[in-house]
């Protein structure tokens, strides 16, 4: 995923912690740091699949905000 995209699910989600409360990885050493980084690096494939369902839901937030 692009970073420019990751970003946008991020802020969509709230924010930094709130992503991370919404992937379950909160709490985790360097959480906040991580998902931090992704918003330039782009999230890895490994974290997108494995959390698919969940980004995928946000990601049709995100969509139907742009749309209305």
């Amino acid at each position: 995923m692009t970073p420019e995209d990751t970003s946008e699910l991020i802020t969509a989600a709230g924010g930094d912690s709130a992503f991370a409360r919404l992937l379950g990885i909160e709490g985790e050493p360097g959480f906040a740091q991580r998902v931090n980084n992704w918003k330039r690096r782009g999230m890895p494939p490994s974290v997108e699949l494995d959390h698919y369902e969940k980004i995928q839901s946000l990601k049709r937030q995100v969509s139907n905000q742009s749309a209305a």
